[in-house]
């Protein structure tokens, strides 16, 4: 055991092929820590490392350790070899001498559960990890066992929890008869942070240690960062987007210059998308999605953002105008959204756009995103952020982002939006994707704002 000012230890234990690990690589936040596939006996040493504080002082030191493959040939041998007048933990440091010195009454190696019991002496609480899956059988009994007689607290965590409730009442009955009235549901793969958080304060309740309360506090500040970070990552993005436009002379074939927007705003993308990844510590991770079709349109000289810019006032109204969209089609993918026929109306109709009249006067007509296409990039955006605020990782899978509400209805852009569809010096997407950032903050302030009534939602 530790002083109060020392890393609180934490053993995570457990059988084979529990998800120790990745429980480790959730709490961690690292996809990349150890090494999980669905196979026994994946982690063969115990591995140690640390869980800093925003000032890098070692709040936590985790141990990683192999899977309690025989919990029952120890048991025996405790129960055969050892002294009965002693205690559970003069016990096993005598079955740990046996290790050692290759006792000949050990029937068997038993290198590894000496590793995993000497962490477990050396910690202030033990994690047992259960797989949710698994019936309650002996030797998940006889792994109890050997936990409560090292005299270490320990704290039952379920894994893959879903539709598994009957063997987590079964188990829970199982665990209360060995007095362990605490534990926590844990899914490593279908993240809740309330699940983490509820885990700490379980923690925080078996060791009154204050590096567990500070860990906590720390974890539900970070947590509130990212959303607010990740919402303004998307809402520049979509500023940006909302701010990009092309001029070409009233004759010419759009088709060309559409083409290259469309190409601007899918690297776009693939940039946000990298940036939200990295953001949660997602690395070189697929994303499964429907790529978005990008449809332009020609601006409108009275737009009301474009008016109100030059001091005209008006009541509304809208020119002749023209949807270009050079034989590109996201009615499929709309519909899938939930737009239906409000993209096929759109698709047929006009949208509010931008223009200078001077342009109008000469000839020249300006290719903006239009309204449709920017929804449906809120949209995908939107549910890539949740999908990383709901996934764990321990996850291997791609990414597949689920469809949810639209943060908007096409046709009613927040103000912010619209407000950049009357100023395309703002956007960058032709430049480096982070320049002009400056000029677009207090726009991208106020949608993230938006982004981030609407992602509160969908959890």
């Amino acid at each position: 055991m530790n002083n109060a000012t020392d890393p609180f230890v934490l053993s995570v234990v457990g059988h084979t092929n529990t998800g120790k690990t990745s429980l480790l690589r959730t709490l961690l936040r690292d996809s990349e820590f150890g090494e999980v596939k669905n196979a026994s006996a994946t982690t063969r040493h115990v591995e140690a490392v640390q869980i800093l504080s925003e000032h890098g002082q070692p709040l936590l030191v985790l141990h990683d350790t192999p899977g309690l493959e025989d919990a029952t040939g120890v048991m025996n041998y405790l129960h055969e070899h050892t002294d009965a007048r002693f205690d559970g933990v003069e016990r096993l440091h005598q079955f740990l001498a046996a290790v050692h010195h290759q006792d000949a009454n050990l029937t068997d190696d038993f290198s590894q559960e000496a590793k995993v019991i000497r962490s477990l002496l050396d910690a202030d609480v033990a994690l047992y990890v259960i797989d949710a899956r698994e019936p309650v059988l002996s030797k998940y009994k006889d792994e109890l066992a050997i936990l409560a007689s090292s005299g270490t607290p320990v704290l039952p965590v379920f894994n893959f929890i879903k539709g598994n409730e009957q063997n987590m009442h079964n188990w829970r009955e199982m665990l209360s008869r060995r007095a362990l009235h605490i534990s926590s549901a844990f899914d490593t793969v279908a993240f809740e942070f309330d699940a983490e958080m509820s885990l700490w304060h379980h923690l925080a309740i078996l060791s009154n240690h204050q590096n567990i309360k500070q860990l906590q506090q720390e974890r539900q500040d970070i947590w509130q960062r990212l959303q607010e970070t990740g919402s303004l990552l998307i809402a520049d993005f979509l500023i940006n987007v909302a701010s990009f436009s092309q001029k070409i002379s009233e004759n010419d074939d759009p088709a060309p210059t559409l083409s290259l927007m469309q190409n601007s705003v899918r690297q776009a993308q693939t940039i946000l998308h990298d940036k939200l990844l990295n953001l949660y510590k997602f690395y070189h991770i697929q994303i499964n999605d429907q790529q978005i079709d990008i449809l332009g349109q020609e601006q409108d000289i009275f737009d009301g953002e474009l008016l109100t810019r030059y001091g005209i006032r008006t009541a509304g109204g809208s020119a002749a105008g023209m949807i270009i969209g050079a034989g590109i089609d996201i009615a499929t993918f709309g519909a899938s959204l939930g737009l239906g026929t409000a993209v096929g109306g759109l698709l047929g109709g006009l949208l509010p756009n931008t223009s200078t009249i001077k342009d109008k006067a000469t000839g020249v007509k300006t290719l903006m995103i239009d309204e449709a296409t920017l929804t449906l990039l809120a949209a995908q955006a939107q549910n890539l952020h949740y999908s990383l605020r709901h996934r764990g990782h321990a996850s291997l899978n791609a990414i597949t982002t689920e469809h949810h509400a639209l943060p908007w209805q096409t046709g009613k852009l927040p103000k912010s939006l619209k407000k950049a569809r009357s100023l395309p010096h703002y956007s960058s997407l032709t430049l480096g994707y982070d320049e002009k950032a400056n000029l677009r903050k207090t726009l991208a302030d106020e949608l993230a704002e938006v982004l981030d009534e609407h992602l509160a939602q969908l959890s």
